[in-house]
């Protein structure tokens, strides 16, 4: 049955919401209504003022993998996700980056409200919303705008804005899959099922559940000095390999509700909502017995004992990591005649808790456990949002679009202790034995704590067909935040169409980030192994108010700012055929980073043992350009129907400035212009007939250069082009069920082997732009009714 909603189509595009089925139409039609970079309500994807890439159910869907990340790298040439095995907990939480800019510079939206942010914070101090904590089947489509917009949206939407459109549809959904590497390994299944339910006159309500695991990968060899272990102690079973270089093991559970009820006068309440829980495990380093002297010297504390009792053939400590993540938002809209307004609530929480197993605190001797709780970290958000949206006649070719609005965010960044042996400095730590849980310290109470921020925002955003052929937008934001103090930006942009098929847009605006309570406070110990010496070593990175990093050159952090002008051109034919290319320039100043690790002053105290320090800074000035060129073509070809797609995407970052005095700036200058690929490309071929889908996809990834790094500095090395095929075949067994087999990387592709960290027993770099576990089938079924 058809919904008939009381509430108008205006409304609900106004302010990014979802509207029903049967209100869209297709995602990979031209004239699909627009909800991102927009508060005009009726702007197709032809017709914005700067770009807009739709991701409909079916080009998501054509993914193996049960997160959304890489559903969305391999389809947008310009966004990018990695592994990052034994990378702590980014092995968990992998960061994305579209245009090479910060992960935490592109702002995600769940149904035009913004998510909130995971509670980890990667390597070079981003803390970015974590994607996959969403259940892809509950998707309907994704909006991906490639344009600055902090003057529409605040905070973070630097590089552009990831909009999440929740699925709505009235009926029943399932699906079951498996894959498999061709090597054998990283076994995965995945269950997901969707009911949409109608509730009052015209209300309904979609409810999505997904389950997923999937086992480890590995891609390794026998580190040299295990081998020269085993040698010399032929009676030991030393494992091979000792540690694992993969992906880690991992079981999750999500889900999802959409939900809109009409009530009088052109008024909704709606609601939605998503929860992700799950668990995942991952290896670290080996220690070894023979070169690790901290662990396994005798100790004159713990005389006539020594780890080799408990670890003989050394011990390679695994990460356990549990996460709960949720979002809640609540709401009432309406319409009165010309006006609109959109009134909202919404909390997010992200929690992440960590274990360490089969390890120790080596300066406990006999009473350490060989198993810790770490502790947790939590990051939570509490947004109220009203938007107003007025149509204003003036006499032009359509009534201007007046949009303004506020906001209020509170942001809370919270640390809580682990387990006291998980932190502790021992009796043995006097005679050298390390402190802490080996492989990762737990968070100590002081450490410990919750960090808040609280902003105000408010805007005007306005639209204007000048003529039947020009139209104009202009929007201003002024915000203040309680850490850092205000920021007003704007954005102006324009579209000429010389004919119905053809036009001209461009755009320049102002952005920021604002740096979060979390980088702003926390601080974190990291352990590892240097290559050359083959021993482990301890870093810390403090806050950047600690005296200690005062000393050594810190400044309070002040909030990245940009500049970005983009121009391009977008067509249309009656054949098929449509595009669209667009340049743009991104200029990006205070960008943030973490300084370089500088040694302990003589006389300071350092209980932990830490080898030297950092801390986050404002460190590089950077300019980003680059060239999206979007194409795709259908048409009619024997029996069925072809359909073909071509994205590519050329981005370069060059550094032109920043602070020296307490960064390694030729080092970390390579590792922000050449960490990526400049060129990268998507293509795509489907053919339809009767009841079968024959598709195929081209990725192709171009020269990039790796970096480790040590206590010595950091070391690099360039790796050539990539180029992946992905093939899948589906046959509808009735109207409703249909059977999909297929693979990725079929062709079994793998890149060069990784040199600086062979002595780890690692093959392939592990921060590939790109999976390094080689080819990869899957069988799927899918019912919907």
């Amino acid at each position: 049955m058809k919904r008939a909603f009381g509430v108008s189509a205006l409304a609900l595009l106004a302010f990014g919401a979802s509207l029903p089925a049967a209100a869209q139409t297709s995602a990979a039609s031209d004239e699909e209504i627009i909800v991102t970079g927009t508060r005009e309500a009726s702007r197709t994807q032809f017709e914005t003022l700067a770009p807009v890439d739709v991701l409909n159910e079916r080009t998501l869907d054509a993914s193996t993998s049960n997160e959304l990340v890489d559903a969305l790298a391999q389809v947008v040439p310009s966004f990018q996700v990695q592994r990052l095995p034994m990378a702590d907990g980014q092995v968990f939480v992998r960061p994305a980056t579209l245009r090479n800019l910060s992960p935490d510079q592109t702002l995600v939206l769940i149904n035009g409200r913004r998510l909130h942010r995971s509670a980890h914070i990667g390597s070079r101090g981003a803390q970015a919303a974590d994607l996959a904590q969403i259940p892809s089947y509950a998707i309907k489509r994704i909006e991906v705008l490639r344009d600055g917009a902090s003057a529409q949206y605040g905070s973070d939407a630097i590089a552009g804005v990831v909009n999440i459109i929740l699925d709505d549809r009235i009926g029943y959904a399932t699906m079951g899959q498996v894959s498999q590497y061709y090597e054998g390994d990283g076994l995965a299944y995945r269950v997901a099922g969707q009911g949409g339910f109608e509730i009052g006159d015209g209300g309904f309500i979609t409810i999505t559940g997904e389950w997923a695991q999937s086992e480890i990968t590995s891609r390794t060899r026998q580190r040299p000095d295990a081998i020269a272990f085993q040698a010399a102690n032929p009676t030991l079973d030393v494992p091979n390999p000792v540690q694992r270089w993969g992906q880690p093991e991992l079981e999750s559970t999500r889900f999802a509700f959409n939900a809109g009820l009409p009530l009088v006068a052109e008024t909704e309440l709606f609601a939605f909502a998503t929860y992700g829980q799950g668990q995942g495990l991952s290896d670290f380093n080996w220690r070894n017995p023979d070169s690790t002297g901290n662990v396994y010297n005798p100790s004159t504390v713990f005389p006539g004992w020594d780890f080799r009792t408990i670890y003989p053939t050394g011990f390679t400590p695994r990460l356990g990591q549990e996460h709960e993540d949720y979002q809640l938002v609540g709401g009432a809209r309406g319409v009165m005649g010309k006006f609109t307004w959109d009134v909202s609530a919404s909390y997010g929480s992200n929690e992440t808790r960590h274990t360490l197993s089969e390890t120790l605190n080596a300066s406990l001797g006999p009473d350490s456990p060989t198993h810790f709780y770490l502790g947790q970290l939590a990051q939570r958000e509490f947004n109220l949002n009203a938007d107003f949206s007025y149509q204003l006649s003036l006499g032009l070719a359509n009534p201007v679009n007046l949009a303004f609005g506020v906001e209020r965010r509170e942001e809370t960044y919270e640390v809580s202790a682990g387990d006291p042996a998980s932190y502790a400095v021992g009796p043995g730590a006097a005679t050298g034995l390390a402190p802490n849980a080996n492989g990762f310290p737990g968070y100590s109470p002081q450490q410990a704590g919750e960090f808040e921020q609280e902003s105000y925002g408010a805007y005007v955003d306005v639209e204007a067909d000048l003529t039947q052929r020009w139209s104009v937008g202009v929007a201003v934001r002024y915000e203040d935040f309680s850490e850092f103090g205000d920021t007003t930006d704007y954005k102006l942009a324009t579209r000429y169409a010389f004919t119905d098929d053809f036009a001209l847009r461009a755009s320049y605006s102002t952005g920021f980030r604002a740096p979060t309570p979390a980088q702003l406070y926390s601080t974190s110990v990291t352990q590892g192994l240097d290559t050359t010496t083959m021993t482990i070593f301890n870093t810390g990175r403090l806050s950047p108010s600690d005296l200690l990093a005062v000393a050594l050159g810190a400044r309070p952090l002040k909030a990245e700012e940009a500049e970005t002008v983009s121009a391009g051109l977008t067509w249309r034919t009656g054949f098929g055929l449509s595009g669209s290319i667009d340049a743009y320039q991104i200029d990006v100043t205070d960008r943030f980073s973490q300084s370089a690790t500088q040694a302990i002053p003589v006389g300071a105290p350092n209980p932990n043992g830490f080898t030297g320090v950092s801390f986050f800074v404002n460190a590089f000035d950077t300019t980003t350009r680059g060239v999206d060129i979007v194409t795709s073509y259908t048409t009619e070809l024997g029996i069925g129907q072809l359909s073909a797609t071509l994205a590519y995407n050329y981005n370069e970052t060059e550094v032109n400035g920043g602070t020296t005095s307490v960064v390694s700036s030729s080092q970390q200058r390579r590792i922000f212009e050449e960490s990526r690929p400049k060129h990268n490309a998507t293509a795509s071929l489907t053919y339809d007939f009767g009841r079968w889908s024959l598709g195929g996809r081209l990725r192709y990834y171009g020269q990039w250069v790796d970096s480790s790094g040590n206590t010595t500095g950091v070391l690099f090395q360039e790796f050539g082009a990539m180029t992946l095929v992905d093939l899948s075949v589906d046959f509808d067994v009735t109207e409703n069920v249909s059977l999909r087999i297929g693979a990725e990387n079929v062709f079994d592709e793998y890149p060069d082997e990784a040199t600086n960290q062979a002595v780890r027993g690692l093959i392939y770099s592990r921060n590939a732009p790109y999976d390094t576990d080689g080819g990869q089938y899957y069988a799927r079924i899918s019912a919907r009714f």
